[in-house]
């Protein structure tokens, strides 16, 4: 079955591959808390994933674009970072155990709601005691609808990603609107928070 996002994004990386990708500013408020192992789910063309890398961090960069996933992996080789780039649809993606960081920036938000809150748990799951989530969504109030499938998205409710982390330390926390094509706005929310180092500590909140 057809799935619009996947066809939009594919479209799009195929249009600016090659262009020089700036760090977003979600990109930049994750970045810093970024060590170890990382996991970068929908990773794009991979600007986040290879500005880790050069910090040091070993990244699992996961994009269901075939397009994106090629240009990462030369990119990585040609400069010898330790990535691997994976080719995956998200709802079906098993993550490989455990990692310091987990990054999902922009994507929760293309699934149904039932998915989207099964990722966020299976994300908070997949951060070590002491490790660090950063995700962005987009919520109620966006009205540039273009990338969404109709029977695959949830816009998520303001304040619901934060909540969603309440026994854990929000290292950051941003709300904002963007101006998006045709006199569309896009709202989005983002939070960077800290998994409690004491394992009876770091249940989730769904």
């Amino acid at each position: 079955m057809a799935n619009r996002t996947i066809e939009f994004f594919e479209a799009e990386f195929l249009r600016r591959r090659g262009a020089p990708e700036p760090l977003s500013s979600f990109q930049e408020a994750a970045l810093p808390q970024l060590s170890g192992r990382v996991l970068d789910l929908a990773c794009g063309l991979g600007t986040l994933t290879l500005a880790a890398a050069r910090r040091g961090c070993e990244v699992v960069a996961v994009d269901s674009s075939p397009t994106a996933i090629a240009h990462l992996s030369a990119a990585a080789r040609a400069e010898r970072l330790p990535v691997t780039a994976v080719q995956s649809d998200l709802e079906r993606y098993e993550l490989p155990g455990t990692f310091d960081a987990v990054v999902a920036i922009g994507i929760l938000m293309f699934f149904r709601r039932e998915v989207a809150q099964r990722l966020l748990a299976r994300i908070q799951e997949a951060v070590r005691p002491g490790g660090c989530a950063a995700i962005t969504v987009l919520v109620d109030g966006t009205t540039f609808m273009r990338p969404f499938d109709p029977e695959r998205h949830y816009l998520f409710a303001p304040g619901e990603i934060a909540r969603a982390f309440g026994a854990w330390e929000l290292l950051v926390r941003q709300a904002g609107e963007a101006a998006a094509p045709d006199g569309t706005v896009r709202r989005f929310e983002t939070v960077v928070a800290r998994k409690p180092d004491r394992a009876f500590d770091a249940g989730t909140h769904r």
